[in-house]
């Protein structure tokens, strides 16, 4: 089920108390990307991201379901836990191109891949999904399957062919789930200017065309080592990020008295080459 309404309401003393709250139950935050493929080296964007959520102290599953993703074996309707692979002590990454479609729910919705996720890494807190606006719409719907309706992050660029992708993935995002809310996160070359104008034009578009609204925006030069503050301001960034993400709370499976949990099997996160 979703968090109740007023779940967002009362203000945490600090980042460390908001996150105490916001997994005071055994959840799941499902945060989407919508991808843009004019962005170039959007994993460098991903691991930025992934790397602020670690940093936040939470198991983070990276799902990277995007048309250039590597596709994934036409056998893997296998279980999912043996193609997870591990990044760090709590970032965990599956290649996923064309598997959220294998996972078809009654309708057309794929909220069978998100379960499918959740037992494929079991202890993840933060699942950020990589894809196109149509397969996020998909895959989290307008706050039904037990989800609460997320607010998505856009990735673009100052290019007008990226403008233009994101463009319409809002609008897209708009019309078929009602996601008019929205972050942008906002990939910037060494030398290129503050990309303020790029963010206010999609707002402006956002705002025009469906009544949408930019919540956040933040910028990353993805060829410069970050600052403190920029890593600071990103997980300023992913922590709002994830209490918008949408919230699913797996049913509790009842045990036998005194039972110890089962280990979680090495096999479940397979290492990265």
């Amino acid at each position: 089920m979703a968090f109740p309404s007023d779940f967002r309401q009362a203000q945490p003393a600090d980042q460390a108390d908001g996150l105490r709250r916001l997994f005071s139950v055994r959840a799941v935050r499902f945060i989407p990307v919508v991808s843009n493929p004019f962005v170039p080296q959007p994993e460098r964007l991903l691991q930025r991201m992934t790397s602020a959520l670690e940093s936040l102290g939470l198991y983070t599953l990276l799902v990277d379901a995007c048309t250039r993703a590597p596709r994934a074996r036409d056998e893997v309707l296998l279980p999912l836990s043996g193609c997870v692979q591990t990044r760090s002590d709590r970032v965990a990454y599956l290649s996923a191109g064309g598997l959220p479609a294998r996972w078809p729910d009654s309708g057309g919705a794929r909220g069978g891949f998100l379960h499918a996720l959740i037992q494929a890494a079991p202890l993840s807190q933060a699942v950020l999904l990589h894809a196109r606006a149509e397969e996020l719409g998909h895959m989290l719907g307008n706050g039904d399957h037990g989800l609460s309706r997320p607010r998505p992050i856009m990735l673009c660029d100052a290019q007008a062919a990226s403008v233009a992708h994101a463009s319409a993935a809002l609008k897209q995002l708009a019309a078929e789930v009602g996601w008019r809310e929205h972050d942008m996160l906002l990939s910037a070359g060494m030398d290129a200017p503050a990309a303020c104008e790029v963010s206010g034009r999609l707002a402006h578009c956002a705002d025009v065309s469906f009544g949408g609204v930019q919540n956040d925006c933040i910028e990353i030069v993805v060829g410069r080592p970050p600052s403190w503050r920029a890593v600071e301001a990103l997980a300023s960034f992913m922590d709002s990020a994830l209490q918008a993400g949408a919230a699913f709370v797996p049913p509790v499976r009842p045990s036998r008295p005194g039972a110890a949990p089962r280990p979680i099997p090495s096999s479940c996160l397979q290492p990265m080459v």
